[in-house]
């Protein structure tokens, strides 16, 4: 099974980049190019990587280029993924932090949408605003928002998540409400995983799975568990497994990520990886994976 995950990382001299990788001592390489472990697209990354070799398979291949906030290489990838989409013809990609571009996410889209096959495309973070934004949120498979997010997918007319009122609320009792909001606004994808104190797993508009426990408070502070849970689901997808059951088994190995590793507010992804297979296994056993 082949996967791509596109996004960022928070350095302005890290050139686009894109082939397979391995992550090595808490350090993504990628085309002999060295990333840290911490949060956003490379804490998703490490993540896919820990759970592809529990699964028996390859890591996914990662499209990276860096960006510091002012956006210049988020258009150099989605430009370089326009051109070269056929490069990324396979089970599926991952979207993960970009700066939302509308034009470039469209080409990026609709190109993806013109292959043979339209592989299963998986928002999270800024590129999930992008398709949000775009008017096209319907044509992808999974968005992964947290409760904040979710009320910004719900909002028709915010043009920023920090432009609604629940994302600065964490309104997460609210969250059945949003989700039947963003489906009746056309701006949500076919499925969510919407991550919080209780994990909600949607399926057209229809709640059919909730995950509560294992309740873990300290991992709540910890930067990055958000990345973990996309990237938890991204292997599993690129394994093959069926959405519904990949969403609510990766739900389970993220809160047993924080039941078995014990965290504080002080660790980082990277001191959680060593717990992964254990906690991947421990949710594979629950949902008969």
């Amino acid at each position: 099974m082949s996967w791509l995950i596109a996004g960022s990382v928070p350095k302005a001299d890290f050139p686009l980049t894109w082939g397979k990788y391995r992550l090595r001592d808490n350090v993504l390489d990628i085309d002999g190019m060295g990333v840290n472990v911490a949060r956003g697209t490379p804490a998703l990354m490490a993540v896919a990587a820990v759970c592809a070799e529990v699964l028996g398979m390859e890591a996914p291949e990662a499209l990276l280029a860096g960006d510091v906030g002012t956006g210049d290489g988020s258009r150099a990838l989605y430009k370089h993924l326009a051109e070269n989409v056929e490069r990324a013809a396979g089970n599926g990609v991952t979207f993960h932090y970009l700066l939302p571009d509308i034009y470039w996410h469209n080409q990026v889209l609709w190109g993806l949408e013109g292959l043979s096959t339209t592989p299963l495309l998986v928002a999270d973070a800024g590129y999930m605003y992008a398709a949000k934004m775009s008017g096209f949120a319907g044509h992808y498979d999974l968005f992964t928002p947290d409760a904040g997010e979710m009320a910004f997918l719900a909002d028709e007319t915010a043009p920023h998540p920090f432009y609604t009122r629940g994302f600065l609320l964490q309104e997460e009792d609210r969250v059945p409400e949003l989700i039947r909001l963003a489906y009746a606004g056309e701006n949500a994808a076919r499925y969510l995983l919407v991550k919080g104190k209780r994990d909600y797993i949607v399926a057209g508009g229809k709640i059919i799975a909730e995950v509560e426990a294992p309740d873990v408070p300290a991992m709540e502070p910890i930067g990055g568990t958000g990345d973990s849970l996309t990237g938890l689901v991204t292997a599993l997808l690129a394994s093959g497994m069926e959405m519904a059951k990949a969403c609510r088994t990766a739900a389970l190995a993220n809160r047993y990520l924080g039941l078995f590793s014990h965290p504080s507010p002080a660790h980082g992804i990277a001191d959680l990886l060593p717990f992964l297979p254990k906690a991947l296994e421990r949710a594979l056993e629950e949902t008969g994976g």
